[in-house]
C-alpha cells in the first residue's frame, strides 16, 4: 500500500512538474520560440526551445544613415534612406525612412540608450523637443523604432511577429494597379492583376497627369465610366478606387454615389485629409466603404476618424506613423471598431516591417498596396517571400533583413549623445511626462 502510494506521489511529482513546464514554456511564448513540454508522453510536434535565461545586455553605440541609390522621389516624408543601429554586442538593426536632418536630431538623443526599450525611446523621441513631432520627424521615428524591432528580434532570435504576439494569418493579401505585360485595354488589365492572385485591382481618377489641366466636371464623368468598364470585367468587389483627394465635396460625393451599385471594394481620399471632421457629413452622404490615413501620422491624426466610425479601412503605414510601435496601437485601435487595415507602401524595407505588423495583428480584414515587392539592390531579394499576390510571413530573425552598404550612399554617423535642448521630465516611477 505504502508502495503504490509512493508510486502515485511520484506521479503527482511528475504531472505538476509538467504543468509548470508548460506555464513556464507560456511565458515564454514572447520570445517566439515554439514550445516542448517536458515530460514523458507530453510533447509537442515542435523542436525544443533555446530560451536563454537573460536577454543580451546592449547598448546603443552608432547610427548611420545612407541615401537609397536610384531613389529620386523628393518627398520629405517619403524618404527611403537606410538606417543603421549598432549596438555595442555588434547587432546591427536595419530601418528605413527619415531625411538626414531628422534622423539626425533623433539618433543624437539616442546613444547609450537600451535597443531593447523600444516603447521608452519612441516616448523619449516623441515628447522630448517641446513640440509634438510633424509628420517629417515621425517619418524619421519610423525608420529607427524600425531598426530597434530589427535588433531585438535578431538578439533573441526570432521574427518580428513574434515578438508581436505570433502570427494570426500566414500571410497578407495584396492589391495591385498592373502586372507586367504587354500594353492592355483596362478590361484587360484588370482581369490579369485578377488572374496573378491580387485580392482587388486599382485604379485612379481619370485626368491630372502631368501638364494636363484638370477639369473636374469632365473627369467625374469620366471616372465614373472608368469605374463601370472594370467593374464589368472583374465584378463586384474586385476592384477599388483612389480619388487622391482630388475632387471638391460634391463631386467626390457624386462618383462615390453613381459607383456605390458597382461594388467598389472600397474608395480611398475622397476628400483632402486637412479637414477631417468633414468625413462626419461625408459618411452621411454616400454608403461606399471609405478607405482613409495614407497622408497621415501617428493615432493622434486617425484617432477620431477611427472612433467615431467615419471610415472603414484605415491607410496609416510604416514608417509615417512612427514605426512598428505606434502602427500596432493604431491596428488595436481600429479593431475595437471593426475598422481594416490596407496600409500605403512606401519602401522595400517598411514592406518587410509592415508584413510583420499585420501578419501579428488582429485577425480583422487586411491588405497591402502593391504589385509584388519593390526591389533595391542593397537589400537581400528574400527580405519578403512574395507569390501569387500574396506577402508570406518572413521567420528569419528580426525583420529577415541583410543591407549591404557598400551599394548604398553614405551620408553620416552619430556617435555621441547631444545635450538635450528641452528639459526632460520623469515621473517617480521612471515614466516620461511632457514637460
Amino acid at each position: 500500500m505504502k508502495k503504490e502510494s509512493k508510486q502515485n506521489e511520484t506521479t503527482r511529482r511528475t504531472a505538476l512538474k509538467q504543468i509548470v513546464t508548460a506555464s513556464a514554456a507560456g511565458m515564454f511564448g514572447f520570445l517566439g520560440a515554439p514550445i516542448a513540454l517536458a515530460g514523458k508522453g507530453i510533447s509537442s510536434s515542435a523542436p525544443t526551445p533555446v530560451v536563454k535565461e537573460t536577454a543580451p545586455k546592449l547598448k546603443i553605440t552608432k547610427i548611420r544613415y545612407y541615401g537609397a541609390p536610384g531613389y529620386t522621389k523628393p518627398l520629405f516624408n517619403q524618404a527611403r534612406g537606410i538606417v543603421e543601429i549598432e549596438t555595442d554586442g555588434g547587432i546591427i538593426g536595419i530601418g528605413e525612412g527619415g531625411s538626414k536632418d531628422m534622423i539626425e536630431q533623433c539618433a543624437q538623443m539616442m546613444i547609450g540608450m537600451d535597443p531593447f526599450r523600444i516603447e521608452h525611446i519612441w516616448q523619449f523621441i516623441y515628447r522630448g523637443m517641446f513640440y509634438p513631432p510633424g509628420r517629417e520627424k515621425l517619418h524619421a521615428l519610423g525608420a529607427l523604432d524600425m531598426a530597434l524591432w530589427d535588433i531585438k528580434g535578431k538578439a533573441l532570435g526570432v521574427p518580428v511577429y513574434d515578438l508581436l504576439g505570433g502570427s494570426t494569418r500566414d500571410y497578407v493579401e495584396c492589391y495591385s494597379s498592373g502586372v507586367s505585360g504587354p500594353a492592355r485595354t483596362e478590361e484587360e488589365r484588370a482581369k490579369a492583376v485578377i488572374a496573378a492572385g491580387f485580392r482587388v485591382y486599382r485604379i485612379g481618377p481619370s485626368g491630372g497627369m502631368g501638364e494636363e489641366r484638370f477639369d473636374p466636371y469632365e473627369n467625374v464623368k469620366k471616372t465614373v465610366e472608368l469605374c463601370k468598364t472594370v467593374s464589368g470585367a472583374v465584378g463586384p468587389g474586385n476592384w477599388c478606387i483612389d480619388l487622391h483627394t482630388r475632387f471638391d465635396m460634391m463631386d467626390a460625393i457624386r462618383i462615390c454615389n453613381e459607383i456605390e451599385e458597382l461594388g467598389p471594394y472600397f474608395v480611398e481620399d475622397i476628400l483632402r485629409s486637412e479637414n477631417i471632421d468633414m468625413y462626419r457629413k461625408i459618411r452621411t452622404m454616400t454608403k461606399v466603404p471609405i478607405a482613409v490615413g495614407e497622408q497621415f501620422g501617428d493615432k493622434w491624426n486617425i484617432n477620431e476618424l477611427v472612433e467615431n466610425e467615419l471610415i472603414d479601412y484605415a491607410r496609416v503605414t510604416i514608417p509615417n506613423v512612427g514605426g512598428i510601435t505606434e502602427f500596432k496601437k493604431i491596428t488595436d485601435m481600429c479593431e475595437t471598431h471593426y475598422i481594416g487595415m490596407i496600409p500605403h507602401s512606401t519602401g522595400p524595407l517598411a514592406m518587410a516591417a509592415l508584413v510583420h505588423a499585420l501578419g501579428a495583428s488582429s485577425p480583422a480584414r487586411c491588405m497591402y498596396e502593391g504589385g509584388g515587392p519593390s526591389r533595391a539592390e542593397y537589400f537581400n531579394e528574400d527580405l519578403v517571400n512574395f507569390k501569387n499576390g500574396k506577402l508570406y510571413l518572413n521567420p528569419s530573425p528580426g525583420l529577415g533583413v541583410k543591407f549591404d552598404p557598400k551599394k548604398a550612399t553614405f551620408i553620416m554617423e552619430i556617435t555621441s549623445n547631444t545635450k538635450y535642448p528641452h528639459p526632460i521630465l520623469y515621473s517617480p516611477d521612471g515614466a516620461i511626462h511632457n514637460w
